[in-house]
């Protein structure tokens, strides 16, 4: 589901405009980034938080001067499900039908 969906299916279940649905949505895009660039974390009871994580400082490899390189220490937005959302996800994927199985990174293709 992209952007431009999810406005469509707020409108059609809300009766709102989709123009206000999309400055809504924006807004509410808007406001996540500025707080998480704040250095705060967003906590939405029931949906989960976004939060920002700090990443050490590590040595990587520039690959075409086959050198060590630091990569200094820094920040990430990143977001954590609430248990309620999860159980949810996790009650309704299960139910698919095999057709379209969702899978890992990790599975090989067979």
């Amino acid at each position: 589901m992209r952007k431009a969906d999810l406005v469509t299916a707020i409108s059609e279940k809300t009766g709102v405009p989709k123009v206000d649905v999309l400055v809504t949505l924006e807004s509410f895009f808007k406001e996540i980034k500025s707080t998480l660039s704040g250095g705060e974390n967003v906590y939405i009871r029931g949906f989960g938080s976004f939060v920002i994580k700090k990443r050490a400082k590590k040595i990587g490899r520039h690959i075409k001067k086959n050198i060590a390189i630091e990569i200094p220490e820094h920040y990430i937005p990143a977001f954590k499900p609430a248990k309620v959302f999860v159980e949810q996800v996790k009650g309704n994927v299960n139910s698919l039908p095999d057709e379209n199985p969702v899978r890992s990174n990790h599975e090989s293709d067979i």
